[in-house]
């Protein structure tokens, strides 16, 4: 009993992450290949579950993008080549890390400009809050006194 545990537990150690190529006719026959798509799957994101790369995805889509990058993988495409003919197709959204450049920055620099806009906002409405009116002279309050009677 204690060796089918310990065989069963060297299993699943050695399982590795699960991967959702579920059709054993989606994988290619040379096992090089076959791990340069799983890498390239992995850096892409599933269009439809949007947290998941290609490679996890069972979605139907994610099925046909791995079919795709295998199909060019297999055509001798390099692996920046597939990722390129990816993003021509589906736009940056497509990659799990999408480079840094302008677009990227706004994004993520847009919470850090809010902030810095609402600080502002917030730092005017303090210097033009009310202030407490500055009590009637003698005079004042002889003349609201004669407007009251």
């Amino acid at each position: 009993m204690t060796r089918l545990l310990l065989v069963l537990v060297a299993l699943i150690a050695l399982a590795g992450s699960a991967q959702a190529v579920s059709d054993p006719g989606e994988m290619l026959r040379d096992p090089t290949m076959e791990r340069r798509a799983e890498a390239i799957g992995e850096q892409l994101r599933c269009l439809v579950c949007q947290n998941e790369s290609v490679e996890q995805s069972d979605a139907d889509l994610a099925k046909d993008l791995r079919r795709i990058i295998r199909q060019r993988v297999t055509a001798g495409d390099t692996d920046r080549q597939v990722t390129d003919w990816m993003v021509a197709r589906y736009g940056d959204f497509i990659r799990l890390r999408p480079p840094v450049d302008l677009e990227t920055l706004l994004l993520w620099g847009a919470p850090v400009i809010a902030l810095a806009v609402a600080g502002g906002a917030v730092a005017i409405g303090w210097r033009r809050r009310a202030r407490a009116p500055e009590p009637l002279s003698s005079a004042e309050r002889r003349r609201l006194a004669d407007l009251l009677e």
